[in-house]
């Protein structure tokens, strides 16, 4: 059986950690993707094959253009493949294929820039001084964007889409049915006890992790934070960094260059991850949760997937500084048990991941 993977870029994130993963179930399949980093060939053996988009002059253009993606993933000739596995929240769902080949898609999302937060990406593309450009494009050609997506949609022949949120937005903007395969987490790299000087950890305050970007709304953890006075740790850098290091107060302390290694580290120390955002699933509340930390999470999105009140964190019900600076004051971490939140998150392991989507494809191909 060959099997060829296909999705829409290779830069870095969550997304790519799923190609990965699926490079390890299938180490022989070539993988195709409009454009890659140096340090994401390597990661996946050379394997990668690229397109035009690769060699464009302008590199930082490259998100501007999806019809160029849409050419290209449209005109890919893999007429030699049994088995096609796209993994895509864009373009790379629209590969064409024949009657005696079998495409399935692992969904991210519906094309977010398209629907759901066509909205949000109008108002803050988030390109710089790029915007400009990309709100003109966005307002101008989304009409045609959407029909090929909607479209593009239809070709798989089978849907799995990350969380039951994201399952109800296929439906939604596809009219399509998915059966549902979680994220691969690292829940191993997390939960293997850390130390410092010698100490086991102490956990003290709050953690939140992430690219610091407005969809994220770290804001909240910071102001809710700085309002009650109460310690907390953000890990990442991003675009939004200078508003967040403008509002905080002195409890709260930044972290921008945290390597893999250490970040098991601050998770373990922490008494709750705060997850304030809207999220397609939420990777980085899994590795908290694989570290034994419980979460206070938006009532929302993939977080109601894994957030199980009392037992694994608890919710708060509006975006608002407020509303998380209460869900911190009933916070009790006494209540939690380390040991039961890893167990809860060993059902997202990587071996978890690969053995449901063996699975999958035994059914589809059946």
């Amino acid at each position: 059986m060959k099997v060829a993977i296909v999705c829409d870029w290779l830069i870095g994130g969550g997304s790519e950690r799923v190609v990965l993963e699926l490079h390890r179930m299938y180490p022989d399949a070539p993988i195709y993707a409009s454009y890659a980093t140096k340090r994401w060939r390597s990661e996946l053996d050379n394997k990668v094959i690229t397109g035009f988009l690769q060699y464009w002059p302008f590199s930082k253009l490259r998100k501007f253009i999806p019809f160029l993606r849409i050419l290209w993933f449209a005109n890919l000739n893999l007429s030699k493949y049994d088995v096609i596995i796209s993994a895509s929240g864009a373009e790379a769902k629209g590969v064409k294929t024949r009657e005696n080949q079998t495409h399935i898609a692992y969904m991210y999302a519906p094309t977010h820039y398209y629907w759901s937060r066509y909205d949000a990406y109008l108002k803050k593309p988030g390109f710089g001084r790029f915007d400009p450009l990309a709100r003109f494009g966005l307002k101008h050609l989304v009409g045609p964007l959407r029909r090929w997506d909607l479209k593009a949609a239809q070709r798989p022949d089978h849907i799995i889409s990350i969380s039951t949120h994201i399952q109800s937005e296929i439906k939604k903007y596809y009219g399509r049915d998915s059966d549902i395969i979680h994220p691969p987490v690292d829940t191993d790299r997390f939960a293997t006890p850390t130390e410092k000087h010698g100490l086991a950890n102490v956990r003290r305050g709050y953690v939140i992790t992430g690219r610091q970007t407005p969809y994220k709304r770290i804001d909240l953890a910071v102001a809710a934070c700085t309002q009650l006075n109460v310690p907390l740790i953000v890990i990442g850098n991003g675009p939004d960094h200078k508003k967040l290091t403008k509002m905080a107060g002195k409890t709260i302390t930044f972290l921008r260059n945290v390597t893999d290694t250490e970040l098991p580290h601050y998770l373990q120390s922490s008494d709750a991850f705060l997850f304030p955002s809207l999220e397609d699933f939420g990777i980085a509340p899994v590795e908290a949760m694989a570290a034994g930390t419980p979460v206070i999470a938006y009532k929302a999105g993939g977080a109601l997937d894994y957030v199980i009140e009392s037992k694994t964190g608890q919710f708060f019900t509006q975006q608002t500084p407020e509303a998380l600076a209460q869900a911190i004051q009933s916070f009790n971490a006494d209540k939690y048990s380390a040991e039961k939140i890893k167990e809860h998150a060993k059902q997202f392991a990587l071996s978890a991941f690969h053995k449901n989507l063996r699975s999958e494809l035994d059914k589809a191909l059946s």
